[in-house]
């Protein structure tokens, strides 16, 4: 089972279709994922949940975006 978070802010357009392509990937290459998706509301999400803009996927708690993983300053705006 892969761990797979979809980060996001409320309202955020690009969410919707982020989960439909995570699922859609985890389908086509048989993959079982356990998706969660998570509203940031605080700043304290977005640095307990290393969160760099909406939305955010990573899987198994790693970005899928192997730069940001770099990155240190979390936020909500």
């Amino acid at each position: 089972m892969v761990n797979v978070k979809v980060l996001s802010i409320k309202g955020c357009q690009a969410t919707p279709p982020t989960i439909e392509l995570v699922e859609a990937v985890a389908k086509e290459m048989n993959i079982n994922i356990d998706l969660n998706v998570i509203v940031i509301e605080t700043p304290e999400q977005a640095q307990e949940n290393r969160f760099i803009g909406s939305p955010t996927v990573q899987i198994n708690g790693l970005d899928i975006e192997p730069a940001s993983r770099k990155i240190e300053l979390f936020g909500v705006t």
